[in-house]
């Protein structure tokens, strides 16, 4: 098969490189810079420069050098980023499948990326998400990942959950498209409330508790908007939850880490030099949460710290200040 993978930041060029082994592969980069120098030095110099990327993926700055004779069109760029790919590849007059593998908000509009492309692309588009526990560089580095490719059509998600699945990288398929893409944007806002108390050196139990008080928000909202329950248990909502409020290498839990130490929100995201799509995606929850009546206290707190100045152990001696209640 052909993949055009769009966007080639750390996560486009990881699935490059992974899935270059069983396909031929395209990767754009929209900064004709980057692209020049990701292709002769064969490695991606801003965003993934540990792994060397094999000879066999062309790198690109044109994107209709990138989806010319493709068989499929992988975007990978930042939610952010994602409307206006997809308004180019509907220019392209491109007629094959499209899949992202973005999660979050649009922060604009504040919504879900299934959405997005069906204001785009129509709602009868074939196309599907890419989500599940898994950090770039672990991925190009050829180690053991699962993934979830969710579509409303059944047939579209079980044929490219099978054309992507190789042995290091497992593609499992589901239907449940809305509620994989909330437990994909859920679960950064998590991260960053992680980040802040293991910052706090509140310890692993609070940790463990936060996780799984974070699931429970993540599973209500998620209902609440069409999710079913038994997608918030598998590997893009539980799986990916633990993955990024755990892992050293999950830049919203660093968010958090950086606010428990003092540092302002700018000088966060400036240092970070990647995006952190948990800041972005925290006031469309909230707000998701009001609409729907959906108690998600952990969500208000990193709202709180993030845009409403409460400092992060305030914000923390709110939660236990909380009466108890029956866990549900």
């Amino acid at each position: 098969m052909n993949i055009a993978i769009l966007g080639a930041g750390a996560w486009g060029t990881a699935l490059a490189v992974s899935l270059s082994g069983k396909h031929r592969v395209r990767l754009w980069a929209r900064d004709a810079a980057l692209a020049a120098a990701t292709g002769s030095s064969r490695r991606n110099p801003r965003y993934l420069p540990e792994v060397s990327i094999p000879g066999s993926v062309m790198v690109t700055g044109n994107l209709s050098s990138a989806l010319d004779e493709c068989d499929a069109a992988l975007i990978a760029t930042p939610t952010s980023e994602l409307r206006e790919v997809l308004g180019r590849v509907r220019s392209s007059r491109l007629e094959q499948p499209v899949i992202w593998a973005c999660k979050g908000f649009e922060q604009a509009s504040g919504k879900l990326p299934h959405q997005v492309a069906a204001e785009v692309l129509g709602v009868r588009a074939a196309c599907g998400a890419l989500s599940g526990p898994s950090f770039a560089l672990e991925v190009a580095q050829g180690l053991p990942t699962a993934l979830t490719l969710a579509a409303g059509d059944a047939a579209f998600a079980k044929r490219f959950a099978r054309e992507l699945h190789q042995p290091m990288l497992r593609v499992y398929f589901s239907t449940d498209l809305a509620g994989v893409e909330i437990s994909g944007a859920v679960k950064n806002v998590m991260a960053i409330a992680a980040g802040i108390s293991d910052g706090l050196g509140l310890g692993l139990n609070a940790r463990a508790a936060l996780i799984t008080r974070g699931l429970a928000e993540m599973t209500r909202l998620g209902v609440a908007l069409g999710g079913r329950p038994e997608t918030f248990m598998g590997l893009a909502g539980a799986g990916d939850l633990v993955l990024t409020c755990t892992g050293e290498l999950s830049r919203n839990r660093r968010v958090g880490l950086l606010l428990a130490r003092g540092e302002s929100l700018d000088a966060i995201l400036k240092q970070l030099g990647h995006v952190a799509e948990g800041v972005v995606s925290a006031p469309a929850v909230e707000a998701l949460a009001t609409g729907k009546r959906v108690d998600m206290p952990i969500t208000r707190a990193v709202c709180a710290v993030l845009f409403r100045g409460t400092p992060p152990r305030d914000a923390v001696q709110e939660l236990l200040a909380r009466d108890p209640r029956e866990e549900a």
